[in-house]
């Protein structure tokens, strides 16, 4: 029974957990520096027991899913430990500063820079699901510079999640992330502050709140602890997808301000092609 470890136990680190345990059989062990996380994963099964880091030596899979900004830390912690044949991947959602900081380590051949596209608005042992990752995408980054079995193993098993596998540069891929998932993730959190400093009735909230205002601010219930540190990791982009998404929001609060019938029904016209691209593109 080959032995998967899992750093960071929380939602994907769980699920990919009882996910890959489900699937290939895995003995999953865990490490996570909250005792708490623990308890609770042996306690729900999504690990066999806990070790610790002089334990990685005969692992033939450790998964680093700890918050962004301590990722680079512990993979080369990793890296330090483990065997020649060991896949090391993360699954961080900013991965140009991973990849630069690793980038010159001896075992840096055993990494896979990942980012499995998946989650919910939980957190924590508990928020870990079954197929969590079906259908979804794995992008991978910088794989030219894997072992071609390190980078053959971690392929074959996104395959074995059902997910979809993309290559792309690190930069690249921090900039578009901004774009799609990032911003979505701070727009959600602004609406949220922002009906919360205006409606001070919560009575309000809740009985008026549609299914659209609920779908819409669904991700501010996001763990803050896991958010704060992808923002200022990928900041540069960030900041850039803010200054765009400000822009248009004054854009249309002048047409309104300017009774701008036209201009609002243009603007809306045009956003309704996002509909063809997500339905059209697999």
């Amino acid at each position: 029974m080959e032995k998967l470890v899992v750093i960071g136990l929380g939602l994907i680190g769980g699920s990919l957990a009882i996910d890959l345990k489900k699937r290939e059989g895995y003995k999953v062990v865990g490490i996570d520096q909250n005792p708490e996380h623990i308890k609770k994963a042996l306690a729900l099964g999504i690990i066999e027991e806990e070790i610790d880091f002089s334990q990685l030596a005969d692992a033939s899979v450790v998964i680093i899913a700890v918050p962004v900004n301590k990722i680079s830390e512990v993979t080369l912690k990793v890296l330090d430990l483990v065997s020649d044949d060991t896949l090391v991947f993360d699954v961080g959602s900013v991965k140009n500063v991973i990849c630069k900081a690793i980038q010159t380590h001896p075992n840096r051949k055993n990494f896979v820079a990942a980012h499995p596209l998946a989650g919910t608005e939980f957190s924590g042992p508990e928020a870990a699901i079954y197929d969590l990752f079906d259908n979804k995408v794995a992008i991978l980054c910088e794989t030219e510079k894997c072992n071609w079995k390190i980078l053959d193993k971690s392929i074959s098993l996104f395959k074995k999640l059902n997910m979809h596998i993309k290559l792309m540069n690190p930069v690249e891929h921090d900039r578009h992330i901004a774009y799609v998932s990032h911003l979505s993730h701070v727009s959600s959190f602004m609406l949220g502050k922002t009906v919360l400093e205006i409606e001070k009735n919560e009575q309000y909230i809740f009985d008026m709140a549609s299914t659209g205002f609920a779908s819409t601010v669904r991700l501010a219930k996001s763990a803050s602890s896991t958010w704060t540190p992808i923002f200022l990791e990928n900041k540069e982009n960030v900041v850039r997808s803010l200054e765009e998404y400000i822009k248009n929001l004054n854009e249309f609060k002048t047409m309104i301000e300017n009774d701008d019938e036209d201009g609002l029904n243009k603007s809306m016209n045009n956003t309704n092609y996002i509909r063809t691209i997500l339905n059209g593109i697999k």
